[in-house]
């Protein structure tokens, strides 16, 4: 199933929109949630294990990172792979939190077991909330 992902922090302006691609249509937000992480997982773990060949950066590569403002090889320090089930343990652990919030169609989803009815036109938001710290004293 093709859905289209925003990604937003708040108190920040950019809002990541990108599509994504789940193997099967989700029922509910769980399944919704566990989907999105295997997905990313896979693409994770992918990283971790290709080989790069190339060892220098074309000007039209300079240019795009350099538009991002970071110029890197793209090598990994870090090989570890990511586990599957610690991450969907992780993100579900994190929405009962209230580290994060999600919205469909602009509509905001409370409980993982809440029915959904996605389309290819839906839109799911996933916003990061930031919690301030420190002494007010």
């Amino acid at each position: 199933m093709e859905i289209t992902l925003q990604l937003k922090r708040l108190g920040k302006k950019k809002v990541k929109k990108f599509p994504f691609t789940l193997a099967e249509t989700p029922q509910n937000l769980e399944e919704l949630l566990i989907g999105c992480v295997k997905n990313q997982v896979e693409a994770f773990n992918k990283k971790r294990l290709e080989v790069n060949v190339i060892g220098f950066l074309s000007p039209s590569e300079i240019q795009d990172q350099a538009a991002s403002g970071k110029v890197d090889f793209g090598d990994l320090a870090n090989r570890d792979l990511a586990n599957e089930q610690e991450s969907i343990d992780n993100v579900l652990v994190a929405f009962k939190d209230g580290l994060f919030l999600v919205f469909i169609d602009d509509e905001e989803i409370t409980d993982l077991q809440t029915p959904l009815q996605l389309t290819s036109e839906s839109v799911i938001a996933f916003i990061r909330m930031t919690f301030l710290v420190g002494s007010y004293w």
